[in-house]
C-alpha cells in the first residue's frame, strides 16, 4: 500500500471526514461539511485547502517543510508523501484545516477554490521530478 492510499484511508476514518468527489475531477478527495479538504491527486502528490488566511499565519512552518509546496494566491498547499514523516505532517495539516474552517470561515474561499493540480504545481527536483 502507498503512503498516499495509506494515509486517505487513516483520514477517511475520520469522524469528521468523508470521502467526496474531487471538484478537480483528478484521483479522490475527502471534505467535511465546510468543504472539500483534500485532493489525493497521485499515490505522492495531494492539495489541501488551508484557507489563504491560515496559510498567511503559518507561512513560515509551512515553508520549512520540505513536503510542503505553497502556490500564490491559493487557499491550498500541496504535499508530497515520500516518507513517513510527511503523513504525519498530512495528518497535523489536515487536523489544522478542519480548525481553520470552522473557526475562520471565509467568504470567497468555498469549497469550489480550484486546487492547485490546475496551477501546474511542480516539486524542486530534490523530490526526482513533478
Amino acid at each position: 500500500m502507498t503512503l498516499a492510499a495509506s494515509a486517505f484511508a487513516q483520514l477517511a476514518a475520520w469522524p469528521d471526514l468523508t470521502e467526496v468527489e474531487p471538484s478537480c475531477g483528478i484521483g479522490r478527495a475527502l471534505g467535511s461539511a465546510h468543504g472539500e479538504i483534500a485532493h489525493f491527486h497521485s499515490d505522492r502528490v495531494l492539495d489541501l485547502r488551508l484557507t489563504a488566511r491560515a496559510i498567511r499565519k503559518f507561512e513560515e512552518h509551512l515553508t520549512g517543510a520540505g513536503s510542503v509546496r505553497l502556490v500564490p494566491g491559493s487557499p491550498w498547499v500541496t504535499l508530497r508523501l515520500d516518507v513517513v514523516a510527511d503523513v504525519d505532517v498530512l495528518m497535523t495539516l489536515v487536523s489544522l484545516a478542519l480548525q481553520v474552517q470552522q473557526a475562520w470561515p471565509v467568504a470567497g474561499e468555498g469549497p469550489r477554490t480550484a486546487c492547485n493540480d490546475h496551477r501546474g504545481t511542480v516539486f524542486p527536483d530534490v523530490f526526482g521530478g513533478g
